[in-house]
């Protein structure tokens, strides 16, 4: 794909881009593997989340999570092993990049990767996988060289990846799903939005759930 494809397809997506927030944190497992601190730290984070994505107006979403970030550096700075702040900071961060738009988003998007990476070479496997969830998301959304960093077969590889350590989440088969529409493979994609209809509910996140299963009915009526 051109670079000028690229661009275009990154300012329409830009909302997409902040449907990175809220990948699926099974937070009622994830508890025991995290100290105390940490698991409220990322509850904090996920619940003030929520409440900026879908309750805020959009005018006032970049500032909301401009300073939700600022909060989760707080946290890493205060526990700078846990790879699960880390993830929510590269979640936070991208969605802000989603909610900004345009080229100026992508120093945005490229923190977020930072984050993602570091998370992944602390624990892979933290949140169920979160962070090849969120890192393949935005290595499909955003440009590819020379204008970013976007490549759609390191999405693949990083989606699935998520997959595989949470094949029933809501969000990797959304994510899933919505990479095989931007593929053209629009009957993989309802297959899999089928089945993320199915996941169970996540206690205490109803808010991001409501939310993402509007996300994947707007994608299934676009769909072929």
């Amino acid at each position: 794909m051109s670079a000028t494809s690229r661009i275009h397809r990154h300012a329409r997506r830009g909302a997409a881009i902040a449907a990175l927030v809220g990948l699926t944190l099974g937070l009622s497992n994830a508890a025991s593997a995290i100290s105390d601190t940490v698991a409220g730290g990322v509850h904090e984070l996920q619940s003030r989340w929520a409440q900026i994505q879908y309750k805020t107006p959009e005018e006032r979403r970049v500032d909301g999570f401009d300073q939700l970030y600022q909060r989760a550096r707080a946290l890493i700075d205060a526990h700078p092993g846990a790879a699960e702040l880390y993830i929510w900071a590269g979640i936070i961060r991208s969605s802000e990049a989603g909610a900004k738009g345009g080229l100026g988003a992508l120093s945005l998007v490229k923190e977020a990767k930072g984050d993602l990476e570091k998370a992944l070479s602390l624990d892979a496997n933290a949140l169920e996988g979160s962070a090849y969830t969120s890192l393949g998301a935005l290595y499909y959304q955003v440009p590819g060289w020379p204008i970013g960093f976007g490549d759609d077969d390191k999405a693949k590889v990083m989606l699935q990846k998520g997959l595989t350590l949470d094949p029933d989440g809501i969000d990797p088969l959304y994510f899933w799903g919505d990479y095989q529409h931007d593929q053209g493979h629009d009957a993989e994609a309802r297959r899999a939005l089928q089945k993320a209809l199915q996941a169970a509910p996540r206690p205490g996140r109803e808010v991001a759930d409501q939310g993402r299963r509007a996300q994947i009915h707007e994608l299934l009526e676009a769909l072929d």
